[in-house]
């Protein structure tokens, strides 16, 4: 969302006095057709495979083994299950 920042900066005159009446009328139009949240929920809801908003339980289980001293990675495994 940091995009949609920009350009909300980029249109305000207050933020950027000094920017051209072309730029500004691009981020306009950019803006325009930014996606808000609500598309985004949309889309993750149409898309699950692509808009994953949960951690896989195997990506899951590699990033704890990553913060685990490698000594307890046996006590680590026990609690994994394949599915």
């Amino acid at each position: 969302m940091q995009a949609k920042r920009l350009l909300e900066e980029l249109m305000d005159p207050k933020l950027t006095p000094r920017l051209a009446a072309g730029i500004r009328d691009r981020a306009r139009g950019a803006l325009r057709h930014y996606p808000s949240e609500w598309d985004m929920q949309r889309a993750a809801q149409a898309a699950p495979d692509i808009f994953q908003e949960r951690m896989e339980d195997l990506h899951r289980f590699v990033l704890k083994g990553e913060q685990q001293d490698p000594s307890d990675i046996v006590e680590l495994m026990q609690g994994y299950k394949e599915s």
